[in-house]
């Protein structure tokens, strides 16, 4: 990995880490809407190998293959984020399908359905359902910071890591138990989807096919079960 200068010799390692990078970006691309172009992906996490030629300092005890692992993965992150996957308006509707969901929970005392949240959200179907795909873009969801006007249902901060998905995020404010029982209450085919998909480490892909759905089905199931967490785990608004 060193020349004879004592230099890292930057073609051997990025001949030695490709296939690394490669791994992430598949494992990263299984998880996300088929759109998604695996060799931006791998180009995003070349540079971010790169990155972690510049920055290594061995004497922080971590290994440079874990080192590398962690920018590579981040630095694909970050390119999909740049992408601006979910534009400010749709980042509103989230919030709004949040609120929304908040006051049926607290209107009904149960869980409410699908149609019973457009009805609140003054949708059609297909639009609501339009609206769940938009919203989904599997652990890399960008959530806003909290103390905006536009923000006041987040429950984010900003200790939460980038590469974090739905899930962790709301993990990293909330007790394992507590999310458990936010859990049981979903109704059982959001809980389906999200043991195949968090637990059983499907893609969206193998569990459409679980469930007899197509993947944007699947997109749509997951960010409705993620929106019923939030709500049950924020207060009403």
């Amino acid at each position: 990995m060193y020349t004879a200068q004592g230099t890292i010799d930057r073609s051997q390692v990025v001949e030695q880490y490709l296939p690394m990078v490669r791994r992430q970006a598949l494992a990263l691309r299984a998880r996300l809407p088929s759109s998604v172009d695996l060799d931006d992906l791998i180009q995003a996490g070349m540079v971010g190998l790169l990155d972690a030629l510049d920055r290594f300092d061995s004497s922080q005890g971590a290994s440079f293959a874990t080192y590398a692992s962690q920018r590579v993965r981040g630095a694909m992150i970050d390119e999909l984020r740049s992408r601006d996957w979910l534009p400010r308006s749709v980042r509103r509707a989230s919030r709004e399908l949040n609120r929304a969901i908040q006051r049926l929970q607290h209107r009904l005392g149960r869980s409410p359905t699908e149609r019973e949240i457009a009805t609140e959200l003054d949708m059609p179907m297909e639009e609501y359902h339009r609206l769940l795909y938009d919203v989904n873009n599997g652990f890399i969801e960008a959530f806003e910071e909290s103390g905006t006007e536009e923000s006041s249902a987040s429950v984010l901060a900003d200790d939460v890591p980038t590469t974090a998905t739905p899930l962790e995020a709301l993990m990293a404010f909330v007790e394992r138990e507590e999310l458990a029982r936010a859990i049981e209450k979903l109704p059982e085919r959001d809980r389906l989807v999200l043991a195949l998909y968090y637990q059983e480490d499907l893609n969206l892909k193998e569990v459409g096919a679980v469930l007899g759905v197509g993947e944007s089905r699947v997109c749509q199931l997951h960010s409705q079960a993620v929106a019923r967490l939030r709500a049950t785990l924020t207060k009403v608004a």
